[in-house]
């Protein structure tokens, strides 16, 4: 790179974060923060979002201000950043005297590129002050969702983030996984103002995730066969209540699980407890409700199962992306049950939302159940409901074993006749009763044995009238009516169904087991690799004090024991090796994979993976073979490692610039420089 000229993002990111190429998604994005445009990007958990500012920071002057949402986030990524010689530093409450005083240190040094921050510090009024001071030019904020006031994670600090853009006075770029409209439209409202800001929407699709659902049949031990299948590897299990997190995690550790419980109501102190264990452990299984995982950074999550169905379709596509982040396999199973979807319902009703974000609350919980309930690919039902399109994955328990199904046109046109012979003021229980004939008291008191459909759906069960009306839900032919107490009302997509102008296909009753089989991560020949590199990296992150992956993610691992580099060369080429973490971990790495291996100089290791490396190289072989003149009887001569460096990266291309190269001179000009020349632009082998 020329003296003077500013990195371009794609040569940072792969010297300093060791990726060869950009994500889909994630250039467009660079550039526009980059160029100091208010940027709003809606990304996948787990679709590299950190570094489409953490970049455009390096790239630009002054210090990039990252608002973030939790302290243990915050920690992680300065670890992180440090790992690849970047300066960034987080004030937090968290923080001693001490590690503040050395932040704002760092900062009046002009030394810190990333200054991470909680939105509550926004509400001192010294904030705006010593940002001024620091020359913040750029803000970023992480989970921008918390902006909206309706949303499960809003922050109300997050809404002085728009007066402290205005009084900065600089870009601003929002990041957020979620991807609801609605949502979206409040972050631009309340972080941007009059002026809308370039907005991108990435894909949704999260290919190395493996979709799964199953309804509940002893929930506690499903549970368990899971994750005895993945055993010794990093998960999550999500439940609704906070007993259950107890419960589940007691019942992990009696099979011999490393579990821990975590829920809103532990002591702080508790809480962080369980995310440093859990960021730095390797095969970890916390049972959580979804106070934990928003801003958990950890990136080689194998699997994530919830005990009971989350709350919506964005909250289950949000918490199953906790797996996976770092691109290598991760597998998902949600458990599913009437009294699931009863206390999800209640949840909704007794809310303090309006009645208008209530129905569409229950239509999210719908959607959810389309997809639990889906008779072909789920991740085609799952990135329809984001607006896109897909072919068949080949990655989830439905493409993998298709359900049986049936012609259910007559079982739903009874169903929605049922529903509007009473008003529309019925549960599913009580319709359930009239269609199969059940004279119960109810039933009698209302005089709904005396209806045309009493007892027209004799043929199927309870049972399979509970699936067939749990499908409906699904596919949003009917919904709770909040003012009538859930009480099942027709939507207008059902209409074509009861006029006999649309069929309706659905799953059986009885659906088939879920399998448990765990995919390995490499193949078998080169698992024992793979655990021995694990176990260094263990060593290494617990003599620095940091998690596992801030040596190195388990894709990058899992790429090592797949292509066994043998060389620094080699080794600068795996994913995730950049050149601070080639020269502190490579030759460690390089131990375990090819045996004892002789560091280089200084100046040949910053040269690994690049092509002025071979060039070093052949120039050393040259002067090694002249070192005493064509003849072998001349005076010995040799250029230092240095010297050799300079000439590789600046390739003089003629016997007088070779010769003004620091450390050549005449002499060894005169003895080398027609070999050297010959190298540098390919009139020879050297």
């Amino acid at each position: 790179m020329a003296d003077g000229a500013r990195p371009t993002p794609a040569a940072l990111l792969a010297e300093i974060f060791g990726f060869p190429a950009f994500r889909p998604g994630q250039e467009e994005i660079v550039a526009a923060v980059s160029a100091g445009r208010d940027t709003l990007a809606i990304m996948p958990t787990g679709g590299g979002k950190s570094l489409c500012y953490q970049l455009p920071a390096l790239c630009r002057p002054g210090v990039t201000l990252v608002i973030s949402p939790l302290i243990a986030l915050m920690r992680d990524q300065v670890r992180a950043l440090g790992e690849t010689g970047v300066e960034a530093g987080a004030l937090t409450s968290g923080n001693s005297d001490e590690e503040n005083a050395g932040v704002l240190r760092a900062l009046d040094e002009g030394r810190l590129k990333l200054l991470y921050m909680a939105p509550e510090r926004l509400a001192s009024g010294a904030t705006v002050s010593l940002l001024r001071r620091a020359g913040v030019s750029l803000i970023a904020v992480d989970e921008a969702h918390c902006v909206s006031q309706w949303g499960h994670d809003f922050r109300p600090d997050y809404l002085r983030i728009g007066e402290l853009k205005r009084a900065l006075n600089v870009p601003l770029a929002a990041f957020t996984a979620t991807a609801d409209e609605e949502t979206r439209a409040e972050i631009v409202t309340r972080l941007f103002g009059a002026e809308a800001p370039a907005t991108f929407l990435r894909g949704f699709d999260r290919p190395n995730i493996h979709l799964a659902f199953a309804p509940k049949d002893g929930p506690r031990e499903q549970i368990l066969r899971f994750a005895g299948a993945r055993r010794g590897q990093s998960g999550i299990v999500y439940c609704g209540t906070r007993a259950r997190t107890e419960s589940l995690a007691a019942a992990m550790r009696e099979a011999g699980h490393d579990a821990l419980h975590y829920h809103g109501g532990m002591e702080a102190g508790e809480r962080r407890a369980v995310e440093i264990r859990f960021q730095r452990d390797d095969g970890l299984i916390v049972v959580a409700t979804v106070a934990f995982g928003m801003g958990i950074d950890k990136p080689d999550i194998r699997w994530v199962a919830h005990a009971d169905l989350p709350k919506s379709i964005e909250s289950y596509y949000q918490e199953i992306g906790r797996g996976g982040r770092d691109g290598a396999p991760a597998e998902t199973l949600t458990l599913y049950g009437a009294e699931d979807i009863r206390y999800r319902r209640s949840q909704i009703d007794e809310g303090a939302a309006p009645v208008e974000r209530k129905m569409a609350d229950h239509g999210r919980l719908n959607a959810l159940l389309g997809l639990a309930e889906a008779l072909a690919c789920r991740r085609q039902v799952l990135l329809g409901y984001f607006g896109e399109t897909a072919d068949p994955c080949g990655n989830c328990d439905l493409c993998e074993s298709p359900p049986a199904t049936f012609d259910a046109t007559e079982a739903v046109r009874k169903a929605l006749s049922a529903v509007l012979r009473t008003g529309e003021s019925y549960g599913a229980g009580h319709l359930i009763d009239i269609l199969t004939g059940s004279a119960t008291e109810k039933v009698r008191a209302r005089s709904h044995d005396q209806l045309p459909t009493f007892g027209v759906g004799r043929d199927l069960s309870k049972a399979a009238w509970n699936g067939v009306f749990l499908q409906m839900m699904g596919r949003d032919l009917l919904r709770p009516d909040i003012e009538r107490h859930g009480a099942l009302r027709m939507t207008e997509a059902a209409r074509p169904v009861l006029r006999g102008e649309e069929s309706v296909v659905l799953r059986r009753p009885q659906a088939p087991a879920p399998k448990y089989a765990v995919k390995a991560l490499v193949a078998e020949e080169d698992a024992p690799l793979l655990s021995a590199l694990k176990a260094r990296r263990r060593a290494l992150a617990e003599a620095a004090g940091v998690p596992a992956y801030v040596i190195f993610a388990d894709r990058t691992l899992i790429e090592m024991a797949t292509r066994r580099p043998e060389t620094l060369d080699q080794m600068a080429g795996i994913t995730g090796v950049g050149a601070k973490k080639l020269e502190s971990y490579g030759l460690a790495f390089l131990d375990v994979i090819a045996g004892a291996a002789e560091a280089p100089h200084p100046a040949r290791m910053a040269l690994a993976g690049r092509s002025e490396g071979a060039v070093f190289d052949r120039l050393s072989a040259a002067q090694l073979r002249l070192a005493r003149g064509p003849d072998g009887t001349g005076k010995h001569l040799s250029c230092t490692a240095t010297t050799l460096r300079q000439i590789a990266e600046r390739r003089p291309r003629t016997l007088a610039e070779l010769e003004r190269i620091q450390g050549m001179g005449p002499q060894k000009a005169e003895r080398f420089g027609t070999a050297f020349l010959a190298i540098l632009h390919g009139e020879g082998e050297g």
